[in-house]
């Protein structure tokens, strides 16, 4: 707020020493930067899903500081400033020229949304940015998106993880046919419950946790976490397919699940307090 109250008057700014180091500090550089690049994304357009062209959807908090549209409004601001020197001319040398009591006059929000946005377009056309912007967009990434309850990144997650290109098959049809995804057999994909192998990887818990498995599972476990395919798995303990390891596998995960809730519950018993 205290930057509201700089006055209009160059001369004046100049002469009062409080004015001029509010004026070259870094803050009042960074408020120009960020309002400016504010001002161009608002202008920005970006590829609409029935063709043509439209805003950037949602708040502008909900991108991340690092997109590269962002990145690219703040770059766009040099070409702001040779506009108004060499164009509008409304450069430092006039400023500095203004007669003795000349004040600089407001814009309205609506003179300055004018003037952002009718540049902005300008620069995108001449500087042939659209197809840039249009590729930047169309090639989103996760970081691109902040916050956990964003409704743009929540959208694009569920594109993200769900390409609607592709052929939806359940979990029941690919065990029952045997589907191919992508080059790679069912048994050859992650399985949901075997997350168990990427948190069985505490000593502690591995020693706790095999005193309840046979040689056979353990084998099993070892090799897994080795990295072996559950086809080498079958060849290594003698299982005849791919999908008994996998059934074995979700026996031991089912096991391991029933060790984690027992022993977390003894300690909620062993820690409550009345």
């Amino acid at each position: 707020p205290a930057y509201l109250d700089l006055p209009r008057n160059i001369k004046r700014l100049l002469r009062e020493e409080r004015y001029r180091d509010m004026v070259k500090c870094d803050s009042f550089l960074e408020l120009v930067w960020d309002c400016y690049a504010w001002s161009i994304w608002q202008f920005l357009q970006i590829p609409a899903k029935g063709g043509g062209h439209q805003n950037i959807p949602g708040d502008w908090s909900h991108y991340s500081g690092d997109y590269p549209l962002w990145r690219m409004c703040y770059d766009i601001i040099r070409y702001f400033r040779r506009a108004f020197e060499c164009e509008l001319d409304w450069s430092y040398q006039r400023l500095f020229d203004a007669p003795e009591d000349a004040d600089v006059p407001w814009l309205s929000y609506q003179q300055f949304s004018n003037l952002t946005g009718n540049l902005t377009d300008k620069i995108v056309t001449e500087q042939n940015l659209q197809p840039v912007i249009d590729a930047i967009w169309e090639n989103r990434q996760p970081e691109d998106y902040n916050g956990g309850q964003n409704i743009n990144k929540r959208d694009f997650m569920r594109f993200w993880n769900h390409d609607r290109k592709h052929e939806h098959l359940s979990i029941e049809e690919i065990r029952e046919t045997g589907a191919v995804i992508d080059g790679d057999g069912l048994y050859d994909l992650p399985d949901p419950r075997a997350d168990f192998e990427t948190k069985v990887i505490s000593e502690t818990q591995v020693s706790q946790f095999q005193q309840s498995l046979s040689e056979r599972d353990m084998r099993i476990l070892r090799l897994r976490m080795e990295g072996k395919t559950l086809q080498e798995i079958a060849d290594a303990v003698g299982f005849k397919t791919a999908g008994a390891v996998k059934k074995r596998i979700d026996k031991i995960a089912g096991a391991y699940e029933d060790f984690v809730t027992d022993q977390y519950g003894e300690f909620l018993d062993s820690h409550t307090t009345t």
